[in-house]
């Protein structure tokens, strides 16, 4: 991360922690290929093996249960496929349905023709509207196949948790699949895969402190499994071909042991969450703190916040930011820099065009900082007031 920035965007990528810089560096001197039988194919193998079992205790889940990914987009990519199999028997997905404030990975509907494609709505508060999902797996063609239901677990834009449990319940009771993208949860929430009623989650290393170009997709059981995506060589267990990136696999795994839930670490972001919160409103008493409806809030992450200043456009308040040493964001970055509106906000139901900005922290983040973005903000405010 750049050293003149104060980094406040962890949702989008958290620093590379020093265990996963480790890691990597260690691994850079395996030169083998994880499928060879010699002792330096074994050697990289034996640290693919170490990161999935640092993969897997993260969420509960069992190594063999873990497939590795170039990312959370891939993973996305391949759980959502009408084509599963049971066994060496195929297993028909007829109806993709997606939360409407998804990630835009899972919103583009993977391997699902477009009419096969459905969105569920939000409450304002970003939580899922419970009746709609019901009455739509009700409504749910069975004879097209199983359905489909995929679902963040907790908001990268407006770091809103969503009931997950409670969705995996519902989606069981309806003979469902359940597909959970744990990217921004794992490690700010207690967590286990058994916990949130999901068949699969999908993780991301970059997210959790570990390297970009490597991600997961964790299964509650081998049972059923989707088609691969990319055929190859037969390697990780014949589910994603192509041979494996030891380096990036090695400090993802670490970041994963790293990341590992704390309630001392969770309270500590809830207090700097609450300091942030406390100072925009002093600063700025008609400010909108999104997961919020008439005072009643939304569980949301510890680390998240995303504001819409009345009648300030979100850019411009991202540069003056920028020019004032604060990386922040103007929702989410995961669509090549471009900037425009939210559709989680359009999905939650808000009105205007200013967008919001949203400050993203992590275990580096201090008091001193957030302190600082906020003697920035009265100063922003102050200037946009001349």
């Amino acid at each position: 991360m750049a050293k003149t920035a104060t980094y406040l965007d962890y949702n989008a990528a958290a620093p590379l922690l020093d265990e996963a810089r480790a890691a990597i560096i260690d691994a850079l001197d395996v030169n083998a290929n994880p499928s060879s039988v010699h002792a330096s194919g074994r050697a990289a193998k034996a640290i693919i093996a170490k990161a999935r079992r640092q993969v897997a205790d993260l969420v509960g889940a069992k190594p063999d249960h873990v497939i590795f990914t170039s990312g959370a987009t891939e993973a996305a990519q391949m759980l959502l496929t009408p084509h599963y199999s049971m066994g060496r028997s195929p297993l028909k997905v007829g109806h993709l349905y997606v939360c409407a404030t998804d990630h835009p990975c899972t919103l583009a509907g993977g391997q699902f023709a477009k009419d096969a494609v459905s969105l569920i709505p939000v409450q304002a508060n970003g939580i899922i509207d419970f009746d709609a999902l019901e009455e739509s797996l009700r409504a749910h063609d069975k004879s097209s196949g199983l359905a489909l239901v995929v679902c963040h677990a907790a908001n990268n834009e407006t770091g809103v948790i969503q009931p997950f449990a409670k969705i995996g319940d519902i989606v069981k009771a309806a003979g469902g699949i359940f597909v959970l993208d744990a990217v921004q949860a794992v490690g700010r929430l207690d967590l286990t895969i058994a916990d949130t009623g999901a068949d699969y989650l999908i993780l991301s290393s970059h997210k959790i402190g570990g390297p970009k170009g490597a991600g997961a997709i964790v299964a509650a059981s081998d049972l059923v499994m989707p088609m691969p995506l990319i055929k190859g060589g037969g390697q990780e267990r014949g589910h994603r071909g192509g041979t494996e990136a030891v380096v990036n696999i090695a400090g993802f795994g670490a970041a994963a042991e790293s990341a590992k839930f704390s309630n001392e670490r969770f309270n500590v972001l809830t207090d700097l969450q609450n300091h942030l919160e406390r100072g925009l409103r002093k600063a700025l008493p008609e400010i909108i703190i999104h997961g919020q409806v008439d005072g009643a809030q939304a569980p949301r992450l510890p680390n998240t916040t995303f504001f819409t200043v009345p009648n300030a456009k979100a850019e411009t308040l991202q540069i003056n930011f920028d020019l004032a040493g604060f990386a922040v964001s103007a929702g989410s970055a995961c669509s090549s820099g471009k900037v425009g509106r939210s559709h989680v906000l359009t999905a939650m139901g808000v009105e205007g065009d200013e967008g919001a900005i949203r400050v993203s922290f992590g275990h580096l983040t201090t008091k001193a900082e957030i302190d600082a973005f906020l003697v920035a903000f009265e100063q922003i405010l102050a200037r946009m007031k001349r």
